[in-house]
């Protein structure tokens, strides 16, 4: 019966290659940067805006890779609405109608990862933080 004491140190090597795996592609880094919305701009509820952003990628197989959206309405601390489905991880805008939950401190957080390839990574946008306001600009 040594088979038993064989797993312990099979399953630590495995993690081991494992972690250096997984540190040697995030060495090769994730990052995005948000270019709409900016700083401070104030969007209105129904509105239809374009997100705009720039994405290093990771050095990594694309298959099974992608980017999402979320929103935070409390300037980061909370992510808890989804505003995009999965999207390729090249894209770089899309098309969002703006939902009428009024803040002064709206931040997005953009997603990457790759299923067995890359870590979900996260990149929370806080110096784009933007006003979603209460009502619809008045007509002129």
């Amino acid at each position: 019966m040594k088979t038993p004491a064989l797993i312990v140190p099979l399953l630590l090597v495995a993690f081991a290659i494992t972690s250096e795996n997984l540190n040697a592609q995030q060495s090769n880094g994730y990052s995005a940067n948000l270019i709409s919305p900016r700083l401070g701009q104030v969007l209105y509820p129904g509105e239809q805006f374009r997100i705009e952003w720039t994405a290093s990628l990771p050095k990594t197989n694309a298959h099974g890779c992608e980017m999402e959206f979320r929103l935070s309405l409390d300037g980061g601390r909370t992510f808890s609405t989804w505003i995009t489905m999965e999207m390729p991880p090249k894209t770089r805008y899309f098309d969002w109608t703006v939902p009428n939950t009024p803040t002064n401190a709206a931040v997005l957080d953009i997603n990457f990862g790759c299923e067995f390839y890359y870590p979900e990574s996260f990149s929370p946008q806080p110096a784009s933080t933007f006003v979603i306001a209460q009502s619809a600009p008045p007509v002129h």
